[in-house]
């Protein structure tokens, strides 16, 4: 075995939330596990992605695993132990150090990184753990319906590794070893006739896709922090998309995306409001009518004074939302290029705000919004990789439609009760507006299970998904894309293959039936994975 020949019992491609839920799992469980990730951090969307995580109102009390609620808990000790928190913001045992609307846990990325990190490093201590950094997939070897090897390549200098696992793991943002393992898969929007879709179109859509964006984070102090005129500043500036009904898309503009309505937001850098009053239930409340505190990752009201100079504002708003063409199934140099052209449109609403945004003195722009790269742990100020909304999806055992979990098609019946169910989330089917042209699509679900055969592909034998990658639609991917449900993905499909590789049998066995379900599901229930809706959650 060389430094560019590596074996493990199981290979996880891509340190997400989804990834590192399923190292851990398996290492949990006694086997062997290379982890890998392209970005300088891992966790994904919650920190090199940078977006707070989009929570269902009950995350304080159930309809989560033990795992992430571990990893929740151990956030906030950071912030307890270590940070001069105001006694009023100690004491609450739902301590929210950024005060934002959007979430009961907004933080700074570098925390969460750090504790994901802190999870990780017994298992890596032991030798049961190998996080590869800073590569990515390029091939991999099969044979017939088994895949033997995939290889990853250095960011950095472009060295490969080969890696050999018995069951490997896809928890890429983007499905990235589909094509490259020849498995089947889904792109875009499914056809009405092939889905039965009530919201789908007559016709597939495959290049359809949700948009993307780099996220930021921003605080407001003295001074003249006006960054550089950016060089497609001109044509995001004039851009006018048809979702916008022939408005601007850099303003504080934007359809709303339940009734489709364009809707003025207010913004406010500091603006002094009751951090501790702020109630994250968007099951009440979206909470973007003042898009300062929407995403607030530090309300600096909760710490000593002068400890923070600013709230930091994390900027993830419809403004940034990338959406003129895909970046899925393009050539390497043009999916580089459209990731060029987003890290664009959102330093065009940076200069945006800074220097031509109406203020309510009757003023324009806010030369003292100042970007925070230490928080983004990047070099620009942006988030070190895009914020994925959806993926490449495998064609599944169990595939997961709109009738499964919408309010309007399942009533009080609720959502599909599944005797396979690995796990459970809530969120209402949320869809971006689309490379296809299409503006918001927002559908009111009920409290949803996860199907064990939506992590299984049809075919190939030793493959899972453990990302935004399994068995859902373009429209079901709306509600199953958040961070606790792709956290329960990836821990379910990481102790499924620990569980495959120690009893000598496959996915697609355990997903038949019989001793082996049995066994596996009342293992991860022992693990603390909720299997089934508690009384009390409810459809919104």
């Amino acid at each position: 075995m060389t430094a560019r020949d590596l074996d493990a019992d199981v290979l996880v491609v891509g340190a997400g939330l989804g990834g590192v839920a399923a190292a851990l799992a398996a290492a949990d469980r006694g086997s062997t596990v290379i982890l890998t990730e392209e970005f300088p951090w891992i966790g994904g969307q919650l920190t090199s992605q940078a977006v707070p995580p989009d929570e269902h109102p009950w995350v304080e009390s159930f309809g989560v695993t033990a795992r992430y609620r571990a990893l929740r808990d151990g956030i906030r000790d950071v912030y307890r132990r270590r940070y001069p928190l105001i006694d009023a913001a100690r004491g609450r045992a739902d301590l929210n150090p950024g005060a934002g609307w959007v979430s009961k846990l907004c933080v700074e990325p570098r925390i969460a990184h750090g504790v994901l990190e802190e999870m990780l490093a017994p298992h890596r201590s032991a030798g049961r753990i190998r996080l590869l950094e800073r590569v990515r997939p390029t091939a991999a070897s099969v044979d017939g319906d088994r895949i033997l090897s995939v290889t990853v390549a250095s960011e950095a200098d472009g060295a490969q590794t080969v890696i050999t696992a018995r069951i490997v793991i896809d928890a890429t943002e983007t499905g990235e070893l589909l094509p490259l393992t020849g498995t089947e898969y889904v792109t875009g929007f499914e056809s009405r006739s092939d889905t039965g879709e009530p919201s789908a179109p007559d016709e597939a859509q495959p290049e359809n896709i949700q948009a993307l964006s780099v996220c930021f984070a921003v605080e407001h102090v003295d001074g003249d922090h006006t960054i550089d005129r950016p060089e497609r500043y001109d044509f995001w500036r004039s851009f006018t998309p048809a979702a916008w009904q022939g408005e601007r898309m850099l303003s504080w503009s934007a359809p709303n995306p339940r009734t489709l309505r364009m809707g003025t937001r207010e913004f406010g850098p500091n603006p002094g409001d009751d951090a501790l009053a702020v109630d994250a239930d968007q099951s009440r409340n979206a909470g973007d009518d003042n898009l300062w505190i929407f995403r607030r990752i530090a309300a600096r009201d909760l710490f000593a004074p002068g400890f923070y100079s600013s709230d930091i504002c994390l900027v993830n708003w419809p403004s940034i939302d990338y959406f003129l063409a895909p970046v899925l199934d393009v050539p390497r140099e043009v999916e580089l290029q459209r990731y060029a052209d987003a890290r664009q449109l959102s330093l065009s609403m940076l200069y945006w705000m800074q220097t031509e945004a109406p203020r309510a003195d009757g003023g324009t722009g806010f030369p003292g919004l100042r970007l925070r790269p230490d928080v983004m742990g990047s070099a620009d100020g942006l988030a070190q990789a895009p914020y994925h909304r959806e993926s490449r999806r495998i064609r599944s055992l169990t595939r997961i439609t709109e009738n499964d979990v919408s309010y309007a098609v399942r009533g009080d019946r609720g959502a599909t009760r599944y005797e396979e169910s690995v796990g459970v989330g809530m969120y209402r089917i949320d869809l971006h507006p689309s490379t296809g042209g299409d503006t918001y699509i927002d559908v009111a679900s009920t409290p949803f299970e996860i199907p064990l055969g939506a992590l299984i592909p049809q075919r190939v034998t030793n493959l899972l998904a453990a990302n935004k990658n399994i068995g859902t639609t373009h429209l079901t991917n709306g509600c199953y894309r958040l961070h606790p449900v792709e956290w329960n993905i990836g821990e379910a499909a990481g102790h499924l293959a620990a569980f495959c590789l120690a009893t000598g049998t496959t996915p697609h066995a355990v997903h038949a039936g019989g001793p082996a379900l049995s066994d596996y599901l009342a293992e991860i229930e022992a693990a603390g994975v909720e299997r089934h809706w508690r009384h009390g959650a409810h459809p919104y």
